[in-house]
């Protein structure tokens, strides 16, 4: 008997299981360049801080402590644009990810509700729509509003996005703000990384006043620290926006026995005011994302030229005559793992996504076999 009414697409990086054998094989051992998980240390502040609080008998509050609820705040207005006066409400979560999976669900999505997200994204948006029995949706986020197709209960929007790198402007998330009042569209803008813009000024947030004017009702922001700060296994996230919501979320969330551990909540509230770690964590990636750029146009390959911000290259052929998971079997001849980009939806299926998230050493390793590429290409 499956365990939800409605089946859940296979797991994707469980079909990778033959790539990574092929690419294991190589003389040197194979790069992955896959999942973009953080490798570079948790910064010393951030780990004497959990060290800190680790003296933590009791359970901790379950809408964060007021030293982590008014960091959150803090940095929502010197970072993401928010309003100084009437703050959104703010809430911490086990990572972000969770959240995007059960948001759905939590506001009470089910049948007859439609939740859309971009037409390349990451898969938990259609997963969480399928956990709510909702019918999942991509669209293209960039387009019109007016163009969409009607009946659409809640939006995800991913900006800068995963895996495209895709960012969002003010212009046009003040456009989709003023298209969901008007047909009543819940949106939920996923903005974990946000804090990593490289060829543009900056990746804008839907809470902005410059977007909502102040007006947080039917809009809500998810954020994570695992990439601006290597927190990845602390889970420290937090999602902020209608304040009404927000609430009913928390009293969901104390239901269900969602608590951020003490000490997290502290070494993220320090995180949270400390911006020179991340501005060192921001130069490691840009340094590594140069050297990898290089590497492709190395190899004759098609780095899209809109992917501005976030932690990976959106790669294809430009002569179209390789396919995704054509170029996936070509890079594990060079002992290289790369993702075929119809993981991201069928929109994605001619590009492969390259993470930033591998050592430096072996950042290199990869852009010195990427030249090798072409050869195994034409052969």
């Amino acid at each position: 008997m499956p365990l939800f009414s409605t089946e859940l697409p296979d797991f994707p990086w469980d079909s990778l299981v033959p790539v990574r054998e092929r690419a294991a094989e190589y003389p040197g051992g194979a790069v992955d360049l896959t999942i973009g998980t953080p490798v570079d240390p948790v910064p010393a502040l951030i780990q004497e801080a959990l060290c800190e609080a680790s003296d933590a008998p009791g359970y901790p509050p379950t809408i964060g402590t007021p030293e982590l609820r008014s960091a959150i705040e803090e940095w929502l207005v010197r970072r993401r644009g928010v309003a100084p006066a009437g703050t959104p409400g703010v809430l911490p979560t086990l990572g972000s990810k969770e959240m995007v999976a059960l948001l759905p669900a939590l506001l009470g999505l089910g049948a007859g509700d439609v939740v859309a997200f971009p037409e390349v994204a990451y898969p938990t948006y259609d997963v969480g729509a399928r956990l709510a029995g909702a019918v999942p949706l991509p669209i293209d986020t960039g387009a019109d509003p007016e163009a969409w197709p009607t009946g659409i209960t809640m939006l995800w929007l991913n900006s800068p996005g995963n895996p495209n790198g895709h960012v969002l402007s003010v212009e046009q998330l003040r456009r989709i703000a003023q298209w969901a009042r008007a047909n009543n569209v819940i949106v939920a803008s996923d903005e974990c990384y946000g804090e990593l813009a490289w060829d543009v000024a900056e990746a804008p947030s839907i809470l902005d006043q410059r977007v909502c004017g102040g007006d947080y009702s039917g809009l809500f922001s998810l954020y994570s620290l695992s990439k601006q700060s290597n927190l990845a296994g602390y889970r420290a996230a937090f999602i902020a926006g209608d304040p009404e919501r927000i609430a009913a979320l928390s009293e969901v969330r104390k239901h269900g026995g969602f608590l951020m551990p003490a000490p997290v909540q502290h070494a993220m509230a320090v995180a949270l005011g400390n911006e020179a770690h991340v501005a060192a964590q921001k130069e490691i990636y840009r340094k590594r994302r140069v050297i990898l750029q290089e590497a492709v146009a190395s190899a004759g390959l098609d780095s899209d030229a809109d992917t501005v911000a976030g932690l990976y290259l959106w790669v294809g052929d430009p002569s179209g005559r390789v396919d995704g998971w054509g170029l996936v079997r070509a890079f594990a001849e060079l002992g290289i793992i790369v993702a075929p980009g119809d993981f991201y939806g069928v929109a994605g299926s001619g590009r492969v996504r390259i993470s930033l998230t591998a050592t430096d050493e072996r950042v290199a390793e990869a852009a010195e076999r990427m030249p090798r590429l072409p050869a195994i290409l034409a052969g």
